[in-house]
Order: C-alpha cells, then structure tokens, then sequence
C-alpha cells in the first residue's frame, strides 16, 4: 500500500518541476523563435513583381532578366502583384498578363509551388508559401514539449531523490 505521505510528495515534487518545466521550455522556445526568426514571421500584405520593359526579347535570346528572381517567398494569405511593364503579353501559371497591366493571385495554401513563366528562359517560377509562425503556434510547442520535460524531470527526479517519508518518533 502506497503510504499517503508519499503521495502528497510526489504531487507536491510533480507541480515544482511542472512549473520549472513551463518555464524553462517556455523560455527555450521563445528565445529559439527570436533568434530563428525570418522574413516569412510576419503578417500578409502584398508582393509587387515587375517584369520590366525588354524582358520577352532576352528571353528569347536565353538570358536572365535580372530584375526578376528565379522564384521568392511568401507567408499564407499573402497577394501577389505582378505588373508587365513589357511590350508583350506574359503568363505566370494560370494568369495571363498583359502587356502595360497587371495580375494578382491570392496565395491561401502552404505549399511550393513550380508555375510555367513566359519570362524566365527556364520556363518555370517557384512559389513557396508559407505558414507564418504565430503566437498559437508557439502556444501549441509549447503543450506538445511540457509534458514530456516534465515526464523526463520526474522521473529522473526519483532516481536522484528518493521519496522518503518523515518517521515521526513518539
């Protein structure tokens, strides 16, 4: 039989490393988060893309415009913009632009993307969208890592501490 006094220090000893835990994965977590943190830790806005004046003709030649990237990054929800300031009509997967307008495409899905260009000699643009790190999904490391520190604490706790109980002499 499990002696109540034993009990009442394995829960007491328990909710000390609980609280050591919280804090200390807490602490880990964050700090990993500050100095991890990139571009893609931010909000959606929209993301202007211009193809500039001449771009049709150097692709055709098989050189790389070098205003435009090979592909880019961007958080979930994010828009992005492209303006064809070129002399001809230009596609970007499923949107078609022309020649002195511009396209948008609404990017609501995490996922990387290789869309058919008309203005890369590749022939390709990669896409790749993001989920943007917010203090949810920091709360969610946070209950996924505690119970298993506080586990590991406990449990090594025991070994290096025994429970004793206090023999009380009468």
């Amino acid at each position: 039989m499990i002696d109540k006094q034993i009990l009442r220090l394995a829960a007491r000893r328990f909710l000390l490393l609980l609280v050591i835990s919280l804090l200390f994965v807490g602490a880990m977590s964050e700090a990993a988060y500050y100095f991890l943190k990139s571009d893609a830790d931010r909000p959606p806005q929209e993301v202007e893309l211009v193809i500039p004046p001449g771009t049709a003709a150097k692709v055709a030649a098989g050189e790389e415009e070098p205003a435009i990237p090979s592909g880019m990054t961007f958080v979930m929800g994010d828009t992005l913009i492209v303006r064809n300031q070129d002399s001809i009509d230009h596609q970007l997967g499923s949107l078609r632009i022309p020649a002195g307008a511009s396209a948008s495409m609404l990017l609501e899905e995490v996922n990387n993307y290789a869309l058919a260009s008309s203005f890369h000699p590749s022939q390709y643009f990669s896409l790749d969208v993001r989920e943007r790190t917010t203090l949810n999904l920091r709360l969610i490391a946070l209950i996924y890592v505690t119970p298993a520190t506080v586990a590991f604490l406990f449990v090594y706790s025991l070994i290096l501490f025994p429970l004793k109980p206090r023999v009380v002499e009468t």
